[in-house]
């Protein structure tokens, strides 16, 4: 497994927020985790990245220890994090802000660079351009190219299409999908639950800070309790 929690308690102090979660993906898989708010999913993926501190459980990456480490230790050993707000650098370029992501390097990032380019067409336009100034679904696009210019095996996101239009949301999606293909692994949380499960091989539902199912995300589409519960019917 690429990535493996066991039995994960954590919170921010006081009563835990995650309450047992148990998940795991492979390096091949996009992973996405749905559930109502205040449900753990984001938590869950702070918890990874050593943003909060996990009193309980395993974490494991590729079959290592990685629980309570800080992301300086993560970035270098093959793990991205792509907050919700936050995730560009906006007085700076879009270029500066892929430089950025390579800070951990010390070989030719102009290679990646330029694969980043390929990846996402919009950003080779907009590359003097300050990253504030760009569109919702563009800044999307720098902070996942950035998180990905120190060669990730594992790329997590937290609610990428948040606040996207309906075209945007559809094309960070697809994008997400390039990058795996590319053989980066996927853990995501999203709110738009029914379209990325669409695309999701494993997809995973919290509920209360524990897991209430779990499966391929079309074997969630279509479980009639999950489609209740979690996509509106």
């Amino acid at each position: 497994m690429l990535i493996e929690l066991k039995e994960i308690i954590a919170g921010y102090g006081g009563a835990p927020i995650l309450k047992g979660i148990n998940l795991a993906i492979e390096k091949s898989d996009i992973g996405v985790i749905i559930g109502p708010n205040g449900a753990g999913k984001s938590t869950c993926l702070k918890a990874i990245f050593g943003l909060l501190e996990v009193s309980s459980g395993e974490v494991l990456f590729d079959g290592q220890e990685i629980k309570n480490s800080l992301p300086d230790k993560l970035v270098p050993m093959g793990l991205s994090f792509v907050p919700q707000e936050k995730n560009v650098f906006t007085s700076l370029s879009v270029h500066e802000n892929l430089e950025m992501g390579a800070f951990i390097r010390e070989d030719d990032i102009s290679q990646t660079i330029e694969e980043i380019y390929e990846m996402f067409p919009p950003l080779r336009e907009k590359r003097n351009q300050q990253a504030g100034e760009l569109s919702g679904g563009q800044r999307q696009m720098v902070a996942m190219g950035r998180a990905l210019m120190s060669k990730p095996s594992l790329l997590m996101l937290d609610e990428p299409s948040a606040g996207l239009s309906p075209r945007y949301v559809l094309e960070i999606f697809e994008q997400i999908q390039k990058v795996n293909a590319s053989g980066v692994g996927i853990l995501m949380v999203e709110q738009n639950a029914k379209q990325a499960l669409a695309f999701a091989s494993k997809g995973f539902v919290l509920a209360n800070g524990t897991n209430s199912f779990t499966g391929s995300g079309q074997e969630l589409l279509n479980d009639k309790d999950v489609a209740k519960s979690f996509l509106g019917g």
